[in-house]
């Protein structure tokens, strides 16, 4: 049964990558996955293109884990030197865009899901969510499906990870600041200029160290990444503008981290977004504990996904590698997808 299902995953994966689904445009992977699925289930919902399953005999009483990857992509960078949308196995790599990140990922998950789909007296029931707009962090993504769901107690989010326990993931927050002054000519002198009070701003979140040091993540890493100001040489600009990008770790809400940076800095802070918060699952958790007990590893994960829209406990842990995503000629190795079936089943196996 588990051959026959990792030989279905890849022929699903293959027809996946030969069909755009740039974020917000996943009509037609979405149609892969509904076909893929209601040939094998008694049931598949939609939520826009959010693909969504139970196991034949979910029950309200029991606790429930959520299965998730994505089906998005981004869009292929200049680097190519293949068809993105080509589906090649070439020396044992499944070349195309999407196949690490995360249809490998993905298509491992379906196979799990419906290798537990029919079995009755399980522990938990399971959910099974393709989700849409993960690249972009889109509103009619996992975050307009959760409130539909049932409870979920915890998750297992596919994202590519060499099959280890990604048991912690930071968070995200943007900041765009502005450093106000006073324009003048730049010949006189005169005015207060806002680059010098920016470039104190600048200053602080290269030398800040947040007190608070996460086991799993380490410290919290803020990085300037961009900066202008002014559109004459002899003009004293009133304004610079910079934006700050902040890896949050599970010491901190994106809140906290907000308001420490007002607190110490005499520019106005604006976030983007305070939503993609750091999520994290405890090491004692039995799903981590399952998987130690077959070798793997644990660590925390510098790379956001889906788990920032979860409330709940998340395992982030699919086949593939971090590295390959977004990268020119992405692959994946066959063998990576044909052992990830197998590891998920046998850590569900182990608390199921």
């Amino acid at each position: 049964m588990i051959q026959n299902l990792q030989n279905d995953a890849i022929t699903l994966l293959k027809n996946l990558i030969e069909t755009e689904s740039f974020s917000a445009q996943e009509q037609g992977t979405c149609k892969h996955i509904l076909d893929f699925l209601a040939k094998r289930i008694e049931k598949v919902e939609l939520s826009d293109f959010n693909v969504i399953a139970q196991n034949k005999y979910f029950d309200q009483s029991k606790p429930t884990i959520l299965l998730n990857s994505h089906h998005d992509t981004v869009k292929p960078n200049k680097g190519y030197t293949r068809d993105p949308f080509q589906a090649e196995i070439v020396d044992g790599k499944l070349y195309g865009l999407g196949s690490n990140d995360a249809g490998g990922c993905l298509v491992s998950l379906i196979a799990t899901f419906l290798y537990f789909y029919k079995k009755k007296d399980l522990k938990y029931n399971l959910i099974l969510l393709a989700s849409a707009e993960e690249e972009d962090s889109g509103d009619l993504g996992i975050r307009s499906v959760i409130p539909k769901l049932p409870p979920i107690d915890f998750a297992i989010v596919g994202e590519p990870t060499l099959m280890h326990l990604a048991i912690a993931e930071k968070g995200l927050l943007v900041l765009d600041c502005y450093a106000h002054g006073q324009p003048g000519h730049a010949a006189h002198g005169l005015g207060d200029n806002s680059i010098y009070k920016a470039m104190e701003a600048v200053q602080w979140f290269s030398t800040y160290k947040f007190p608070k040091f996460s086991e799993a993540l380490g410290d919290v890493r803020m990085t300037v990444t961009q900066i202008d100001a002014g559109n004459q040489h002899n003009v004293i600009p009133a304004t610079c503008h910079f934006v700050v990008d902040i890896r949050v770790t599970d010491a901190y809400t994106n809140e906290e981290i907000l308001k420490i940076v007002q607190e110490n800095l005499d520019v106005e802070v604006k976030p983007r977004s305070l939503r993609l918060n750091s999520s994290s699952i405890p090491k004692n958790h039995e799903i981590v504990q399952a998987g130690i007990q077959l070798g793997r590893e644990t660590y925390g994960s510098p790379t956001l996904s889906d788990q920032s829209n979860l409330t709940c406990p998340s395992l982030k842990l699919g086949p593939g590698d971090s590295y390959r995503s977004h990268t020119a000629d992405e692959f994946i190795y066959v063998d990576e997808i044909k052992k990830g079936i197998e590891i998920y089943i046998k850590i569900l196996n182990k608390i199921l």
